[in-house]
Formats: structure tokens, C-alpha cells, sequence
């Protein structure tokens, strides 16, 4: 007998040890829409707003959209919004129902649907997580990228839009034109300074709408950025058997993360505010000190493992910090090349955020495959990797550990190509790119970097033309693309790092 799936109606039937919303979901109203509700929002954001519901329950339920797969209907839709969030912690499982989707919109086939939701009256704010590339901007400047073939569609076709800048822009132009009222646009994806990267992309499409969208939009929609913080990966079946063999219940909408969670706003908002300050959520007036120690440290270490380990033979995260080799040469990386370039955060030790870090990345429970955290390595490498090298090479400081985990990302695109046995299968926007060039040079890794350094959209041209940077590119793509990528780390990780360049660095 197949066991009862989550609902509303099995909530008071639970096992004890599941917690469960602490409010009257039958009161639930919304006044928050979230683009893209994945495993990272449930285990993230929604999970704030459930613990706000519980200590100060107001107008603040979540309407969740997808404009791209998967169906919510087929598991939320079908759960009235219900699902169980797991904290893994090595053989330790805590589960708790959330309570804060209130409903969700499917839009993938029109956009209708989010856009009716999105110009709503009752929505105050719209949080989103669409990846990286969902803003259609260029890496390298942060500009909207008006030759995206999204973007081209919908300035052709702004009443059909597509693309998140789109869809927003839409939305905002039904919002002015019914009632007015303000909104706040937050962005909760990943990516430095994601505020003033989302105002850029949605004013820029506003502007070629119209001097009035774009002049209403500054004065009612307000785009603060965010840091964001929760490892969660994606959901595997035997994360879903956990739920019916543990806890006697069917739960198709499960997700996984760990203990820490960490979420800091910039506190500029348009209207009414979601008081997330009082359940764990920090608001300051600049988060650039918190991105910056974060992607540059937890994320460039991500990063880089997740690479080094692929190319060393190894599925998931833990795997590869457990590798004696591999995390020592990630922490030196991060205390001798990255710590030096962070800007004083409040309240924060750099050393001790390193270790807690690396500790984090060393939960067994939590299988974050490295083939997961490489998807979007373009998207990524700039405020992870590339800034850091640019704030050294700017000082005259060594970048022989950071220039590794470059060279790592071009390796694993390069040996997805044809000409280099297709060694597995990736997820970038310039997979292809990078497989062209591969395919039509080779193994000459002097050719290879030279080619790849020339896609301005994530490298600055100036730190392409930098001699220092390119050399030590070349040498790790020569080293990780030999038989024994391993061994040139361990060359790499033996030698002084932490000694000015012999030749001055160009400016980067």
C-alpha cells in the first residue's frame, strides 16, 4: 500500500518530530511572487518567510512562478503548496514542513500567467531565482545583452515577453497602468551587486519601451541587491524515499540543505517590507562586503573543487575535500591569494569564515555533485575568480593558486568537446563556443587560452592582454589537460606563492 501524499488535510496527522507551520495556512493571503522556486528558494527564502509567518503572521504569502521547467502543478499544485525541507547534517536528518507558498503559477508556455500574477495589487514584493544567465546581461559589464535572441524576441513581441527582463518590464507597464502601486524587485540569485544588475537589465528594456515606463520605474520599483546563502542540492529520489521511509508520507516536492543559512538585503525597499530582519535575515545599507567574502571564499571554493574534482575523478563535493591534495590546495588558495582581497566585513573573522567554509563542504549528507556546481562556469568565474585576480595582479601580488581553478573551467569545457573524446556532458552558454575552438586547434594550450581569453563577454580585455595572467593560464590548461592532472596541482600546491611578481603586471 502506497503511503498518503503531503496536503493540507494530512498536516495535523503528521509524525511529532516533522514541524509543522506554526500559523493558520487557511488565512495565508499573498503579497509575495518568487520567480523560479527551485530547490534553493524553498530551502532559502520561503522558509525565512514561513519562520516570519509563524512569529508575526501578516499579508506575506508566497505566489510561486516558473517560466521555465518543471511543472509546479504536477508536485506543489498537487500538494496545496505544501513540502517537507530536510537539513542533512552528515547521518543526522531534521525534517519540517513549510507552510509559505500559498500557490503556484505554471507560465511556461505564455506569459499570462506570471504576469497577471506579477501586476497583481496585493504583490509588494518579487523575489527571484532564475541562475546566473536568467538576467540576459553580459558577465564581463553587468549590461543587458540586447543581442540575446530572448531579448530581441520580446522588444520585437513586449506583450509575448519571454525572458525575465521582459516579463518584468511587462509586468511593471501593467502595474503603471492599472493601479500604481510600488513594488520591490529582489534578486536572490548568486551573483554580485544581482541588484543593480537586475535595475540595469530591467531599466535598460523599460527605456526602449518608453520614456514613461522607464521614469515611472525609478520613482515606485526599488532593486535591492542581496547575499544569499544555503547549500542546497538538487533533489534525488533517495531524498524523496527518506521522507515516505522515515516519516510515513509521500513527499514530491522534497528538499535538501544544510544547517547554515545566511541571507543579507540591502535595505532599500519600495512600500511594505517583509520584517525577514526578525527571523535571521540581515539588513544593512551595503551588502558588497558580504558578496564579496562570500562568492570570493565559500563559491570560488565551490568552484574550484567542483573542476579540480571532475578532472580528478571525483562525483560530489565531499569527495573532493576529503582528498588530502585537493583541500589543501583550495585552502591555500583562499588564505594566501583570496583573503587578501576582501574588504573588512562586520562581525566576521576572513580566517574563521575560511575554515567554517571548508567545514560546510565537508557534510557527507549533502551530495552536491561537481557536475552540478561546473554548470554555468561563465556566469560565474568573474566574481569568483577573475576579480580577485584582477584586485592582485593590480597590486603586484602572485596568482599562480588562483589562476588553477581558470585554467580548470576552460579543461572541462574543452574535454566535453568532440576532438577531445567528449569526456562528459556540460552545461554552459558558451559550451559551444569553447567546443569550437577546441575542435579546431587541438591540444596546443598557448592556442587554446588565446582563444578563449578573446570571449570579452567574461574576460575584460585587459585582463586577457595581461601577460603574468595568461602565461599561468597556459601552464594550467597544459598541466590539467595532461595525463596527470592531479600531479601538476601538487607541483602547484608545493611551491611559495606568496611572493611578488618578477615582472610588473600590466593593469587589469
Amino acid at each position: 500500500m502506497s503511503a498518503e501524499t503531503l496536503s493540507p488535510a494530512l498536516l495535523d496527522r503528521l509524525p511529532s518530530e516533522v514541524r509543522r507551520p506554526a500559523y493558520d495556512r487557511a488565512a495565508l493571503k499573498p503579497g509575495i511572487a518568487h520567480i523560479g522556486v527551485g530547490a534553493f528558494h524553498r530551502c532559502h527564502q520561503a522558509e525565512y518567510t514561513d519562520d516570519l509567518l509563524a512569529k508575526d503572521f501578516g499579508r506575506w504569502g508566497l505566489v510561486g512562478i516558473n517560466i521555465r521547467p518543471p511543472l509546479l502543478a504536477d508536485t506543489l499544485g498537487r500538494q496545496g503548496g505544501l513540502y517537507t525541507r530536510l537539513i542533512r547534517q552528515n547521518d543526522e536528518v531534521e525534517a519540517r514542513v513549510i507552510g509559505s507558498i500559498a500557490r503556484v503559477v505554471d507560465s511556461q508556455d505564455s506569459a499570462e500567467p506570471a504576469l497577471e500574477a506579477l501586476a497583481s495589487p496585493d504583490i509588494e514584493v518579487v523575489t527571484m531565482t532564475v541562475t546566473e544567465k536568467g538576467y540576459c546581461h553580459i558577465p564581463s559589464s553587468g549590461a543587458l545583452d540586447l543581442d540575446h535572441p530572448d531579448i530581441v524576441h520580446d522588444l520585437t513581441n513586449p506583450e509575448a515577453p519571454r525572458s525575465v527582463p521582459g516579463i518584468l518590464a511587462r509586468a511593471l507597464e501593467r502595474r503603471m497602468a492599472s493601479h500604481g502601486r510600488p513594488v520591490t524587485l529582489l534578486s536572490c540569485d548568486n551573483i554580485p551587486t544581482n541588484g543593480i544588475i537586475l535595475g540595469n537589465v530591467v531599466r535598460t528594456f523599460a527605456e526602449r519601451r518608453g520614456r514613461r515606463l522607464a521614469d515611472w520605474i525609478e520613482a515606485n520599483v526599488a532593486f535591492p541587491s542581496a547575499m544569499v546563502d544555503r547549500i542546497a542540492p538538487a533533489t534525488t529520489e533517495a531524498d524523496i524515499d527518506t521522507v515516505e521511509q522515515r516519516f510515513g508520507y509521500r513527499d514530491n516536492a522534497v528538499v535538501v540543505g544544510e544547517r547554515f543559512r545566511q541571507w543579507v538585503i540591502e535595505n532599500r525597499f519600495a512600500g511594505r517590507v517583509p520584517r525577514w530582519d526578525r527571523v535571521g535575515a540581515t539588513f544593512v545599507d551595503d551588502v558588497t562586503p558580504f558578496e564579496h567574502l562570500k562568492m570570493r571564499v565559500l563559491n570560488g571554493a565551490q568552484t574550484t573543487l567542483s573542476y579540480l574534482g571532475v578532472l580528478g575523478g571525483f562525483e560530489h563535493t565531499f569527495e573532493t575535500i576529503a582528498d588530502p591534495l585537493l583541500a589543501r590546495f583550495v585552502r591555500r588558495m583562499l588564505t594566501e591569494e583570496t583573503l587578501p582581497t576582501l574588504m573588512p566585513v562586520p562581525g566576521i573573522a576572513p580566517a574563521a569564515y575560511v575554515e567554517q567554509s571548508l567545514s560546510r563542504l565537508t557534510n557527507t549528507a549533502i551530495r552536491h555533485r561537481n557536475h552540478q556546481i561546473a554548470t554555468d562556469g561563465s556566469q560565474k568565474i568573474v566574481q569568483r575568480l577573475l576579480n580577485p585576480i584582477r584586485d592582485r595582479l593590480a597590486r603586484g601580488e602572485s596568482i599562480e593558486l588562483l589562476s588553477v581553478p581558470v585554467a580548470g573551467w576552460m579543461a572541462y569545457l574543452i574535454k566535453a568537446s568532440a576532438r577531445f573524446g567528449r569526456a562528459w556532458q556540460v552545461s554552459d552558454p558558451f559550451a559551444e563556443k569553447v567546443a569550437a575552438i577546441a575542435d579546431r586547434i587541438g591540444s596546443n594550450s598557448n592556442a587554446l587560452v588565446d582563444s578563449i581569453l578573446a570571449i570579452d563577454a567574461i574576460f575584460d580585455p585587459r585582463l586577457a592582454a595581461n601577460a603574468t595572467f595568461r602565461a599561468l593560464v597556459v601552464a594550467g590548461l597544459d598541466g590539467l589537460l595532461s595525463n596527470d592532472p592531479m600531479g601538476f596541482v601538487g607541483r602547484v600546491c608545493t611551491g611559495p606563492t606568496d611572493a611578488r611578481l618578477k615582472q610588473p603586471a600590466r593593469s587589469a
